[in-house]
């Protein structure tokens, strides 16, 4: 009876063989996974999504990976800051990429960006490099486009040669795969990748026949495969992504009905080829296989600001996530109308803004915020008038900068879904959330935290004011020498700055034991913290699609920006 004696024993034996029992999993921020995961949901409903690892934290929050972000009060005990969540700002370049070349322009309407596609830094030969949509018929587009940058603002589109499968017209032109039809798409930079030849991985919903999602794999990002997997799949617009916290995967499906609307489903798999083949075709109004009911807009969702299209409910029109320091970034495209047939009557676009929401379990999202994130510009002749989507790969961490790149379509004086461009929003890095305090001051206070490193660092903007910070015990007094008296003040304005005490040279006598911090801050914001191994300031968190010195996924370099 399994090596073990009793009934119990027993039982558990026999749930283990038919694999009905599994060992819990924690996570790296010391979230324990239920045994059931992924979570199985009964439906979709209108209010917002409930996230467990917020009302029932871990007794220890280990912090080892990347910055601390004050998204929510995961790490917070208690404050008394303000809380202030920020929008990225689109650069003054835009578009910067639009279509420009004879192949980009057909059919109804000229496209040219990524949908979702990809935006990335490789390390490899030091370039930003762009995989977007090329060409259009309707809303389908025919190829895929290749660009590079140096500066991620300023694009070239090779010209290349020896594309096996093209057709001869696009002889020296930038298009990199020729398929018949595709909708959308994920260009994914797999650093981990233990052949070299699947470092480039791309997922997307081809048209042969119905629609199949298409996985195929790349050495160069420019010379591709045939498909490694294939599978019928229900609905047009379906993208995968990497959780590396997990090490899986993931399928984020669009699912259609009910009294949502467009919504999600929800699939994950160690292995990108396996998570295709499992596929379920027919799942349009439900979750099937080993799909999950996953996420959807909710009432809380920004309604249309034009009047005419004001009642109409916000539905979830695509959901890409990417790996950024210590958790899951969110890119929730929210629609808000209209319906195709008044786009085609009244030559409009339908509505797209990004929102964002932030998890750290990889499944459950916590939505804070509900103000647009990059919105779209409701006026005639701009170029981002209206579907804005995010890229593949999320943002890139350029200096103290975030990049994010997304695509757009101008009003379509044909009542098509043409016109499209790529267009890029900047934030300050970690710059989502920050937690403020005026001229009186105040604190805020961490829960239980453990970490291995040895130095504190933080993003602040504190240059009239300053920020010090002290180490207490479980019983909630100052640690020597590591009392607000002897910590340096910091005045700045950096996305990296060290805290330091009299007394110590490092964190290294409270190293491993359950601490917590306390940061007194007056005349400004913090908007993250950690603790580094190194004096660089390495977070050693993940860095989303990469950027400009960074060599692999995670930040192992740590600089010192100055702003």
């Amino acid at each position: 009876m399994c090596g073990v004696n009793g009934w119990v024993a027993v039982l558990l034996c026999l749930l283990a063989v038919s694999g009905m029992a599994r060992a819990a999993e924690t996570l790296y921020n010391g979230i324990v996974l239920p045994d059931e995961w992924p979570p199985k949901r009964s439906g979709l409903p209108r209010e917002p999504m409930p996230v467990p690892y917020l009302k029932d934290q871990p007794a220890v929050i280990p912090i080892d990976v990347g910055r601390q972000l004050f998204v929510d009060d995961f790490l917070i005990q208690e404050t008394t800051l303000k809380r202030t969540f920020h929008s990225a700002e689109y650069h003054a370049e835009n578009p910067v990429l639009k279509p420009d070349k004879p192949w980009e322009i057909k059919g109804k309407s000229n496209v040219a960006f990524p949908y979702s596609g990809g935006v990335w830094h490789d390390p490899a030969d030091n370039l930003f490099k762009m995989w977007y949509a090329v060409g259009n018929e309707g809303w389908i587009t025919h190829w895929f486009g290749y660009a590079v940058s140096k500066d991620g603002i300023h694009w070239e589109k090779p010209a290349l040669q020896d594309i096996a499968g093209r057709r001869k017209e696009l002889d020296g032109s930038n298009v990199i795969l020729d398929v018949s039809h595709h909708d959308s798409s994920v260009i994914w930079l797999d650093h981990t990748a233990a052949d070299p030849s699947t470092r480039f991985k791309y997922f997307a919903t081809e048209k042969q026949g119905g629609w199949r999602y298409i996985y195929r794999t790349s050495r160069d990002g420019i010379h591709w495969s045939g498909p490694v997997a294939s599978k019928p799949i229900w609905g047009d617009r379906a993208t995968i992504f990497s959780n590396p916290f997990r090490k899986v995967w993931c399928l984020s499906q669009r699912i259609h009905g009910g009294n949502v609307g467009r919504a999600r489903a929800y699939m994950e798999d160690r292995d990108p080829g396996k998570l295709v083949e499992k596929i379920q075709p027919n799942q349009g109004l439900a979750a099937a296989g080993e799909s999950v009911f996953w996420t959807n807009a909710d009432d809380l969702d920004p309604r249309n600001p034009v009047e005419e299209y004001g009642t109409i409910r916000p539905q979830l029109y695509n959901l890409d996530a990417t790996p950024y320091e210590s958790l899951m970034l969110g890119f929730f495209a929210i629609w808000t109308g209209p319906e195709n047939d008044t786009v085609a009557r009244e030559r409009l676009q339908k509505r797209c803004d990004i929102l964002l929401g932030f998890s750290r379990d990889g499944f459950h999202w916590d939505r804070p915020h509900r103000e647009r994130f990059i919105a779209a510009n409701w006026a005639d002749g701009a170029w981002n008038f209206g579907n804005i989507q995010s890229a593949g790969g999320g943002c890139l961490v350029v200096g103290d900068k975030l990049y994010f790149y997304v695509s757009a379509r101008a009003r379509d004086a044909t009542g098509g879904h043409g016109n499209g461009s790529a267009g890029l929003a900047i934030l300050r890095r970690d710059g989502f959330a920050s937690m403020h305090a005026g001229d009186t001051g105040g604190t805020l206070t961490t829960r239980p935290l453990t970490f291995k490193g040895k130095h504190l660092f933080v993003n602040a903007d504190c240059p009239h004011g300053e920020l010090k910070a002290e180490v207490l015990d479980k019983d909630g007094k100052a640690i020597e020498p590591f009392t607000v008296a002897n910590c340096e003040p910091v005045s700045c304005d950096k996305t990296l700055a060290a805290l330091t005490w009299k007394g110590s040279a490092d964190l290294s006598a409270v190293a491993g034991k359950p601490v917590r911090f306390r940061f007194h801050l007056n005349n400004g914001g913090i908007y993250a913290f950690w603790v580094s191994p190194d004096k660089s300031g390495a977070s050693h968190g993940y860095v989303a699609a990469g950027g400009p010195g960074f060599t692999g996924p995670t930040d192992t370099v740590g600089k010192r920006e100055q702003r």
